[in-house]
């Protein structure tokens, strides 16, 4: 007997987790990175929805409604960078908490501290590290908050 994927019709993958502790948008352009990140996760009971590169992710986030989005930083259309910055443009966006998972150089993490990036972890992560800077994220940021580029500390200790 043959095993065959599925392809679904949309790009984006969710999945409900029973006990879920919050959800996340794992917004990057490796597929294997994307499903490392969503596995990791989900292990721990947080529901993840994921995202090819910026563009789609602005494109499903008010959908997804997530309570924390990591972003790599190099990715097609719009990079994780220019990502931040627009979700930190618009209001409805602007409180969510972000992680840029990426090898990051010293200047892309002080252009990620200009825009309000909240934490970086660097490729490659450890799972335990990944899923300890994104639990602690969604546990200290209480809903509707809205994050400005001044808020460092979380990404200072991360840097």
């Amino acid at each position: 007997m043959v095993k065959r994927r599925t392809r679904w019709p949309v790009p984006t993958y969710s999945r409900v987790v029973p006990r879920t502790s919050g959800r996340v948008l794992v917004v990057d352009d490796n597929k294997v990175i994307r499903q490392l990140i969503r596995v990791n996760l989900e292990l721990e009971g947080i529901e993840v929805v994921t995202a090819a590169d910026g563009a789609e992710c602005l494109e499903v986030v008010h959908q997804a409604r997530p309570d924390l989005i990591t972003l790599d930083v190099v990715m097609p259309r719009l990079n994780g960078l220019r990502t931040a910055a627009r979700l930190r443009s618009d209001p409805r966006t602007a409180g969510i908490p972000l992680v840029i998972v990426s090898a990051c150089t010293q200047h892309e993490v002080e252009s990620g501290l200009d825009v309000g990036v909240d934490a970086f972890l660097a490729k490659p992560f450890e799972p335990q590290e990944l899923v300890r800077v994104v639990q602690s994220l969604i546990d200290t940021t209480p809903a509707g908050r809205v994050r400005g580029s001044g808020d460092t500390e979380a990404a200072a200790g991360h840097a």
